[in-house]
């Protein structure tokens, strides 16, 4: 559980995320950590956030930490039988 700590604080150290939202810099981490595939959220503001992804990712990549989909329900992408031929 430290590395989610320590992956938390780089996060909040590079002023990705404002301070107050070091429990969405903390949710992130402990998905990332774990290996989860899909993070949905509807925290578009802190999470799901097209501007702080690639920050996001970029921490990830510094720890060699396969990066998460993070993205909203409603973004989720759908399995092949949604696809029409």
């Amino acid at each position: 559980m430290e590395t989610v700590y320590i992956e938390t604080s780089v996060v909040m150290s590079r002023g990705i995320l404002p301070p107050k939202a070091q429990v969405d810099a903390l949710h992130i981490a402990c998905v990332a950590h774990h290996r989860i595939q899909y993070l949905l959220t509807w925290n578009c503001k802190h999470i799901a956030n097209a501007r702080i992804l690639p920050r996001i990712y970029s921490v990830l990549n510094d720890f060699k930490i396969p990066i998460p989909i993070i993205c909203t329900p409603e973004e989720l992408p759908g399995d092949d039988t949604d696809v029409e031929d």
